[in-house]
């Protein structure tokens, strides 16, 4: 046998081996039964890696770090192989659940990460080491280390103090901590990118926005769409605290521009304004209530609001709280250790061990981030008998506005109803009380809007790592109308001071539950047979409201938002009109006020020469 003959032969014998031993055609049975043992490893992964960090985030050390950014690691290996094991049936006939089983697959890394080893390490190892950097970030006044302020403590007192000097130094000092994440982040956001593309996105940026279930660009128009609703609000008031803060505080609070220092807003981002309520207060208003100082008299205890925020959940149907909820949340802030304080509900196990992370310190804030927070954990409940796949929110924002409905119901009949107050403010009180929640969700909405903007910029490369801040402080001017208390350069990242940018957490849910709730909070007072004025609403105890609601909760992800949205609204569309009805009387009134005898106070402002420039 001549050479050719003999190299034919065994070309021939090796090719019948590799059909042999191909892999059998993909099918539909194949698929099915490929997604039940990838939501069953995932589930395991799952477990594993959220009790690590969960260790992590309540008594942080290198220890506690390295084990969690190992368990991060296996997670987002395994998950992004079943990714790219998966396409082998991305052009199969599937039945229309499991076909969007796939696409949740491929949608449900945050962080994608690059499939050669080293680097998805080095990606899980940076993304735990910023959050943990933002964890342990400390302002030593006078550099004297034996009494450093966490963030926690900072926003206590940007909240109370009204002096500027003091508030532009604990503004700049937690500033501080972000400049070492700069090289770190820019580094997290090329690796992320790479992941994505892997994955087939153009960037993380793209891959984010198309979980919506709407082309990514279209989403990015329907925010804009959505913020053009509330803008006008927006800017009224924004015009009327301008001017009541120039009243307090004279030159520091006065830019030719229009623009607010952001210092002066009662919060470390100027992303609520409520701290500030007393200072722009009306006048003649009657008086209120406190919930914070009602809290201090009773010396009620972080369990003990926690528990007004279940019992909301309980008037309206749902279940009690599990057993282990009280054992193993972190309610109250470690005294020996260092934690994370940022307030996050935990699904450890999807199923029932869910938890509470947080510092209570007893404020009216917290009283509202608890009926939010437990608004997470009562959607995690509700969803837990899905697949593991679906167990999860129609999209990100309604998990975020679940609980913020329900807060909307903290009204003042509801508080004497709970035996919190003894007397119902008049009518008269509306306003005051209307300008407060503005304060706190109205003046949120640019922020919420802008934070993902920034990110979408850095991951398409529109930003450059060496213009982080000028293009964080741009969006800043342009949707906030804020500017910064001292100059800012390129050696500040100051994004890098907001906890979800080192944690990689997406923002954009925010500005949708912004606007989510008050359509959740609309319908739920329709159910609820409600007829007057919808900020008078509350839905405690009804029992209808709680029966839809919870219908729409069970969904968990198994269907697409806008069936899920409809579920409890009738509609399909996300639309502002709620919290415009929600505001009306105060936007009449905040026109009067910003028109006053000379119609001097104009809303708006315009844009500064160089936005890192404090005046």
């Amino acid at each position: 046998m001549t050479f050719l003959n003999r190299f034919a032969a065994v070309a021939v014998l090796a090719l019948s081996i590799s059909v042999l031993h191909a892999a059998p055609p993909a099918t539909v049975a194949g698929a099915k039964t490929f997604m039940d043992k990838a939501e069953a490893e995932l589930l395991k992964l799952g477990i594993e890696q959220q009790r690590a960090d969960w260790v992590n985030e309540t008594f942080i050390t290198d220890d506690t770090e390295a084990i969690s950014a190992l368990f991060t690691d296996r997670l987002i290996a395994r998950t992004t192989e079943l990714v790219k094991e998966s396409r082998q049936y991305e052009k199969l006939p599937l039945p229309a659940d499991l076909r969007r089983k796939f696409l949740l697959l491929k949608l449900s890394l945050n962080m994608p990460a690059p499939s050669d080893p080293k680097l998805r390490e080095e990606l899980t190892q940076t993304s735990v080491g910023l959050g943990s950097a933002y964890g342990k970030g400390k302002y030593c006044p006078d550099e004297d280390t034996s009494h450093c302020l966490g963030i926690d403590d900072l926003e206590e007192r940007m909240a109370k103090s009204r002096d500027p000097k003091e508030l532009a130094r604990y503004w700049a000092g937690w500033h501080k901590i972000a400049p070492p994440m700069h090289d770190k982040y820019a580094r997290f956001a090329e690796l992320s990118n790479q992941g994505a593309r892997e994955l087939g996105f153009k960037d993380t940026g793209v891959l984010w926005r198309s979980y919506y279930d709407m082309p990514a660009d279209q989403f990015s128009a329907e925010m804009e769409r959505l913020w053009s609703q509330v803008e006008p609000l927006y800017k009224e008031l924004h015009a009327y605290v301008r001017t009541r803060l120039v009243a307090k505080y004279g030159a520091t609070a006065q830019r030719p521009d229009g623009l607010i220092p952001a210092h002066l807003l009662g919060n470390m981002w100027s992303q609520q304004w409520d701290n500030i309520f007393d200072l722009v207060a009306p006048a003649s208003a009657p008086p209120t209530y406190d919930l914070g100082q009602i809290f201090t008299e009773r010396k009620t205890t972080p369990k003990e609001i926690t528990t007004y925020g279940e019992s909301f959940f309980k008037s309206l149907g749902f279940e009690p709280l599990p057993p282990t909820f009280w054992k193993r949340s972190m309610l109250v802030k470690p005294t020996d250790h260092d934690a994370v304080c940022h307030a996050s509900a935990w699904d450890v196990d999807s199923n029932e061990d869910v938890r509470l992370k947080m510092c209570i310190h007893g404020t009216t804030d917290d009283f509202a981030t608890v009926h939010h927070e437990l608004g997470h954990l009562y959607y995690d409940l509700s969803y837990r008998k899905q697949s593991p796949l679906l167990r999860d929110s129609a999209n990100d924002g309604f998990h975020e506005a679940i609980g913020d409905a329900i807060a909307l119901s903290i009204t003042p009949e509801y508080l004497k109803t709970i035996g919190l107050i003894q007397t119902v403010p008049p009518p008269a009180a509306d306003i005051p009380i209307l300008l407060r929640k503005a304060l706190e969700k109205i003046s949120f909405l640019p922020f919420g809007l802008l934070v993902d903007k920034w990110r979408w910029q850095v991951f398409s490369g529109e930003t450059k790592p060496e213009g982080y801040n000028a293009a964080w402080w741009a969006l800043r001017e342009k949707y906030q109308g804020i500017a910064p208390p001292v100059d800012r350069s390129e050696s500040d990242f100051d994004a890098g001071a907001k906890y979800h940018i080192p944690a990689n957490t997406p923002y954009a849910r925010y500005f949708l539950a912004a606007i989510y709730q008050f359509q959740f909070y609309r319908a739920m007072c329709r159910e609820a047979g409600y007829k007057g004025p919808l900020n008078r609403c509350s839905v405690y105890g009804s029992k209808e409201a709680g029966t839809k609601f919870a219908a729409m909760l069970s969904l968990g992800k198994s269907k697409p938002w806008p069936e899920a949205l409809k579920q409890l609204t009738g509609e399909d569309k996300l639309d502002a009109s709620a919290i415009v009805e929600y505001f009306a009387p105060l936007l009449e009134w905040l026109k009067q006020q910003n028109a006053g005898a000379n119609g001097a106070t104009k809303p708006g402002w315009t844009v500064a020469a160089n936005p890192m420039k404090a005046q």
